[in-house]
């Protein structure tokens, strides 16, 4: 398709600013000779009122760069109306000539024309910095350097490397154990592709389990098996802990691969006595995928391995029931239900909490002592319908037990603790901007 554009340009007899533009971005994405050959010769013949365009002049600074054309970049560099963005974007061809100088130059410049560093600035210079290795010079930029930007991820890890090139392994060290905050926050966040951007941004000679954990759990959360892999296979054998083999389970397991799984098991096991989370993470799964048989096969290992675990074999009884449950096989459920009760194991009871006007609030199923528990509720019935002219149906497979005389599908299913907690939200008068709700178990498929 580039060379398309650059095709169809040869054709316009009379090209405008937009055109010209493409032609020049056409050629930064080519990064050929040829490319940049015609991209100088349009350059050179370009019209008197399309040289005076700065937007025109910055794609063609960007064509050159691209190229790898230091001396044309250089050339026009300083010839055009400089801003945040030209600057840096000189600042990085410049670190990756390997002159890290001129962008310390730059830098000067930039301050002589009064025009602020963003974070994206500052990185580039700590980069630089990196490779000169002069512990003063690194000094004076952190001197520069907004406290408020000290906590951008990207930052900490210029710094970490900036400071161990130094010989500061200390400041290093205090840098780098902020960094796992960040890694494991875009992995809650489901922003797994900029976890792994993190890490990678992280030198390898001062890596720890806690941030493999950390965007290995990334990884699990946002599907990204191949990621996953390729983080584990270059974790050294002595950091492969418990955690890290977790992760890598629960990779899979998201997936629904639960061959692959089951090896990372095995492997552990080799070595090891079998651990709880692999298998819970295992079990979690295959009941999200319906999967009786699995979960039957992996509740009596459960049940084999970890006897002596009350807890454990509580929530996994807990799955059981709810897959049979999933499957139609509500009977089946509620006598293991009935079992569990018999047995005296305690459940653990879902609960959601949500912060409105500074005040934490905890709601259960089917909750009604709140104050406003009438406004709750008449809330989810208006949302019931709203959701049922998008076709919404309530999909009772999530409901676990036997209805009662006087109980619907919709009945059971709006009564979660985390639709009145929405719910309770959404009668607030103004109306909150964001609503945020924690639950101590997994939210229902309904629910979501």
């Amino acid at each position: 398709m580039t060379q398309r554009a650059i095709d169809l340009f040869l054709t316009i007899e009379k090209p405008d600013k937009i055109i010209f533009s493409i032609l020049f971005n056409a050629c930064a994405q080519l990064r050929t000779k040829d490319a940049l050959d015609l991209g100088k010769k349009v350059f050179n013949q370009l019209p008197i009122a399309c040289r005076q365009s700065n937007d025109l002049l910055y794609s063609v600074l960007n064509m050159f760069i691209k190229c790898d054309d230091l001396k044309s970049a250089e050339s026009l560099f300083n010839r055009i109306d400089r801003d945040l963005i030209s600057y840096g974007s000189m600042m990085k061809f410049y670190n990756m000539k390997e002159q890290p100088e001129q962008t310390l130059i730059l830098f000067e410049q930039m301050k002589q024309n009064k025009i602020k560093p963003n974070k994206i600035i500052f990185v580039l210079l700590i980069d630089a910095c990196s490779v000169i290795g002069d512990l003063s010079l690194c000094q004076s930029l952190i001197s520069q350097i907004p406290p408020s930007f000290l906590t951008d991820p990207w930052i900490q890890v210029g710094l970490v490397d900036m400071w161990g090139k130094v010989g500061s392994p200390d400041k290093a060290k205090k840098v780098f154990d902020m960094i796992e905050q960040p890694i494991n926050a875009y992995g809650l966040n489901g922003m797994g592709f900029e976890a792994v951007q993190l890490f990678q941004k992280v030198p390898t000679n001062i890596l720890d389990a806690c941030i493999y954990v950390c965007v290995l759990n990334a990884c699990s959360h946002a599907g990204l098996i191949n990621e996953a892999r390729q983080i584990f296979e270059m974790i050294p054998f002595n950091q492969r802990v418990e955690q890290i083999y977790t992760t890598m389970v629960d990779t899979f397991n998201r997936s629904y691969l639960f061959d692959e799984a089951q090896k990372f098991i095995d492997e552990f096991e080799k070595s090891h006595r079998p651990s709880i989370p692999m298998y819970m993470s295992m079990l979690s799964s295959a009941r999200n995928e319906k999967n009786g048989s699995l979960v039957q096969t992996i509740f009596d290992r459960i049940e084999s391995k970890f006897s002596d675990v009350e807890s454990c074999l509580t929530s996994a009884t807990v799955l059981l029931a709810n897959t049979h449950a999933l499957s139609g096989n509500k009977s089946l459920a509620s006598n293991i239900r009935m079992k569990l009760d018999q047995s005296g194991m305690k459940k653990v009871v879902g609960i959601s909490w949500t912060v409105v006007d500074g005040k934490v609030f905890k709601f259960r199923a089917h909750d009604r002592s709140h104050p406003f528990s009438t406004e709750i509720y008449a809330e989810l019935d208006r949302l019931r319908i709203e959701l049922m002219k998008y076709d919404y149906k309530p999909d009772d497979s999530w409901i676990t037990r036997p209805l009662k005389n006087d109980e619907t599908a919709e009945s059971v299913l709006c009564g979660h603790s985390e639709r009145l907690a929405i719910a309770f939200n959404l009668i607030q008068r103004p109306t909150p901007t964001r609503i945020q709700i924690v639950k101590n178990l997994r939210v229902c498929g309904d629910c979501r």
